[in-house]
């Protein structure tokens, strides 16, 4: 789960059905579940070729969402810096004994993240996937109600960097931006929300094999399509959806 600072370093699916939502991912992305919960505290990480990705719980009366953390050095430090710059503290800082120390805030526009530091003495697995790989991780996105507001926030917490602006007519400007990471196609997009989106969040695309064969999977889940598929530049196709518990996903591929 370690990661640089200031990057993405974990992702996770709260639900309100833990079993459900393994079945559906597991076939959709092409995961496999591995229980890795503690007495009293239940806990499902999402797994390719044996290494976790993502994890997944259930939080008695939090929505059913994907939520990423951020890796920062100093948890407790950050907490003050992201709530005098307009950010909300949702849980304090909490541990997980031997692994890491998190809390669960959001930004100054209301999307929800959770910034962590990471035990130093947990190894990083040295077989992790790289994207594209199916099950990886492919893009981040932001849909918030001020582009700008947010990418301040960002760029000043967390020390991103703008890679290029894409405009997008109607839709807005669409910022690319990067973590540090020097990837040429930048890390993660920023966008402002659509009007029927209730609030800002966070989105997360999932690399599989194809797209057309992925939106079968997510039909016979009991999953929803609600964007796409769409070609993108770079010439990757994606879509959007629903998982059958309510949870916001993304789908990615370089092929249809």
């Amino acid at each position: 789960m370690s990661s640089p600072n200031g990057k993405f370093g974990w992702y996770e699916l709260m639900t309100s059905d833990t079993a459900a939502a393994g079945k559906f991912y597991s076939s959709v992305v092409g995961w496999t579940t591995q229980d890795v919960g503690m007495p009293g505290m239940p806990y499902t990480t999402f797994n390719v070729d044996g290494v976790g990705i993502t994890g997944m719980l259930t939080v008695p009366g939090a929505p059913n969402m994907w939520v990423g953390y951020i890796h920062v050095e100093n948890v407790d430090a950050k907490v003050e810096e992201i709530v005098a710059a307009g950010g909300k503290l949702w849980r304090p800082a909490t541990d997980v004994p031997g692994m890491l120390r998190f809390a669960v805030m959001s930004d100054p526009q209301g999307a929800a993240i959770v910034i962590f530091t990471s035990n130093p003495d947990m190894p990083t697995p040295a077989n992790r996937p790289a994207p594209p790989t199916p099950g990886t991780i492919g893009w981040h996105e932001l849909y918030t109600t001020d582009l700008e507001g947010a990418w301040s926030f960002y760029s000043s917490q967390f020390g991103w960097t703008k890679s290029s602006d894409m405009d997008m007519g109607p839709m807005g400007v669409y910022r690319i931006f990067d973590e540090g990471k020097g990837s040429p196609m930048g890390d993660g997009g920023m966008m402002t929300k659509a009007p029927e989106m209730p609030n800002s969040r966070w989105g997360f695309y999932f690399s599989v094999d194809a797209i057309g064969a992925a939106i079968e999977r997510v039909n016979a889940g009991g999953g929803k399509v609600i964007q796409g598929p769409h070609q993108v530049p770079g010439g990757q196709w994606i879509i959007q959806g629903i998982d059958p518990q309510g949870a916001n996903f993304a789908l990615v591929s370089a092929i249809n």
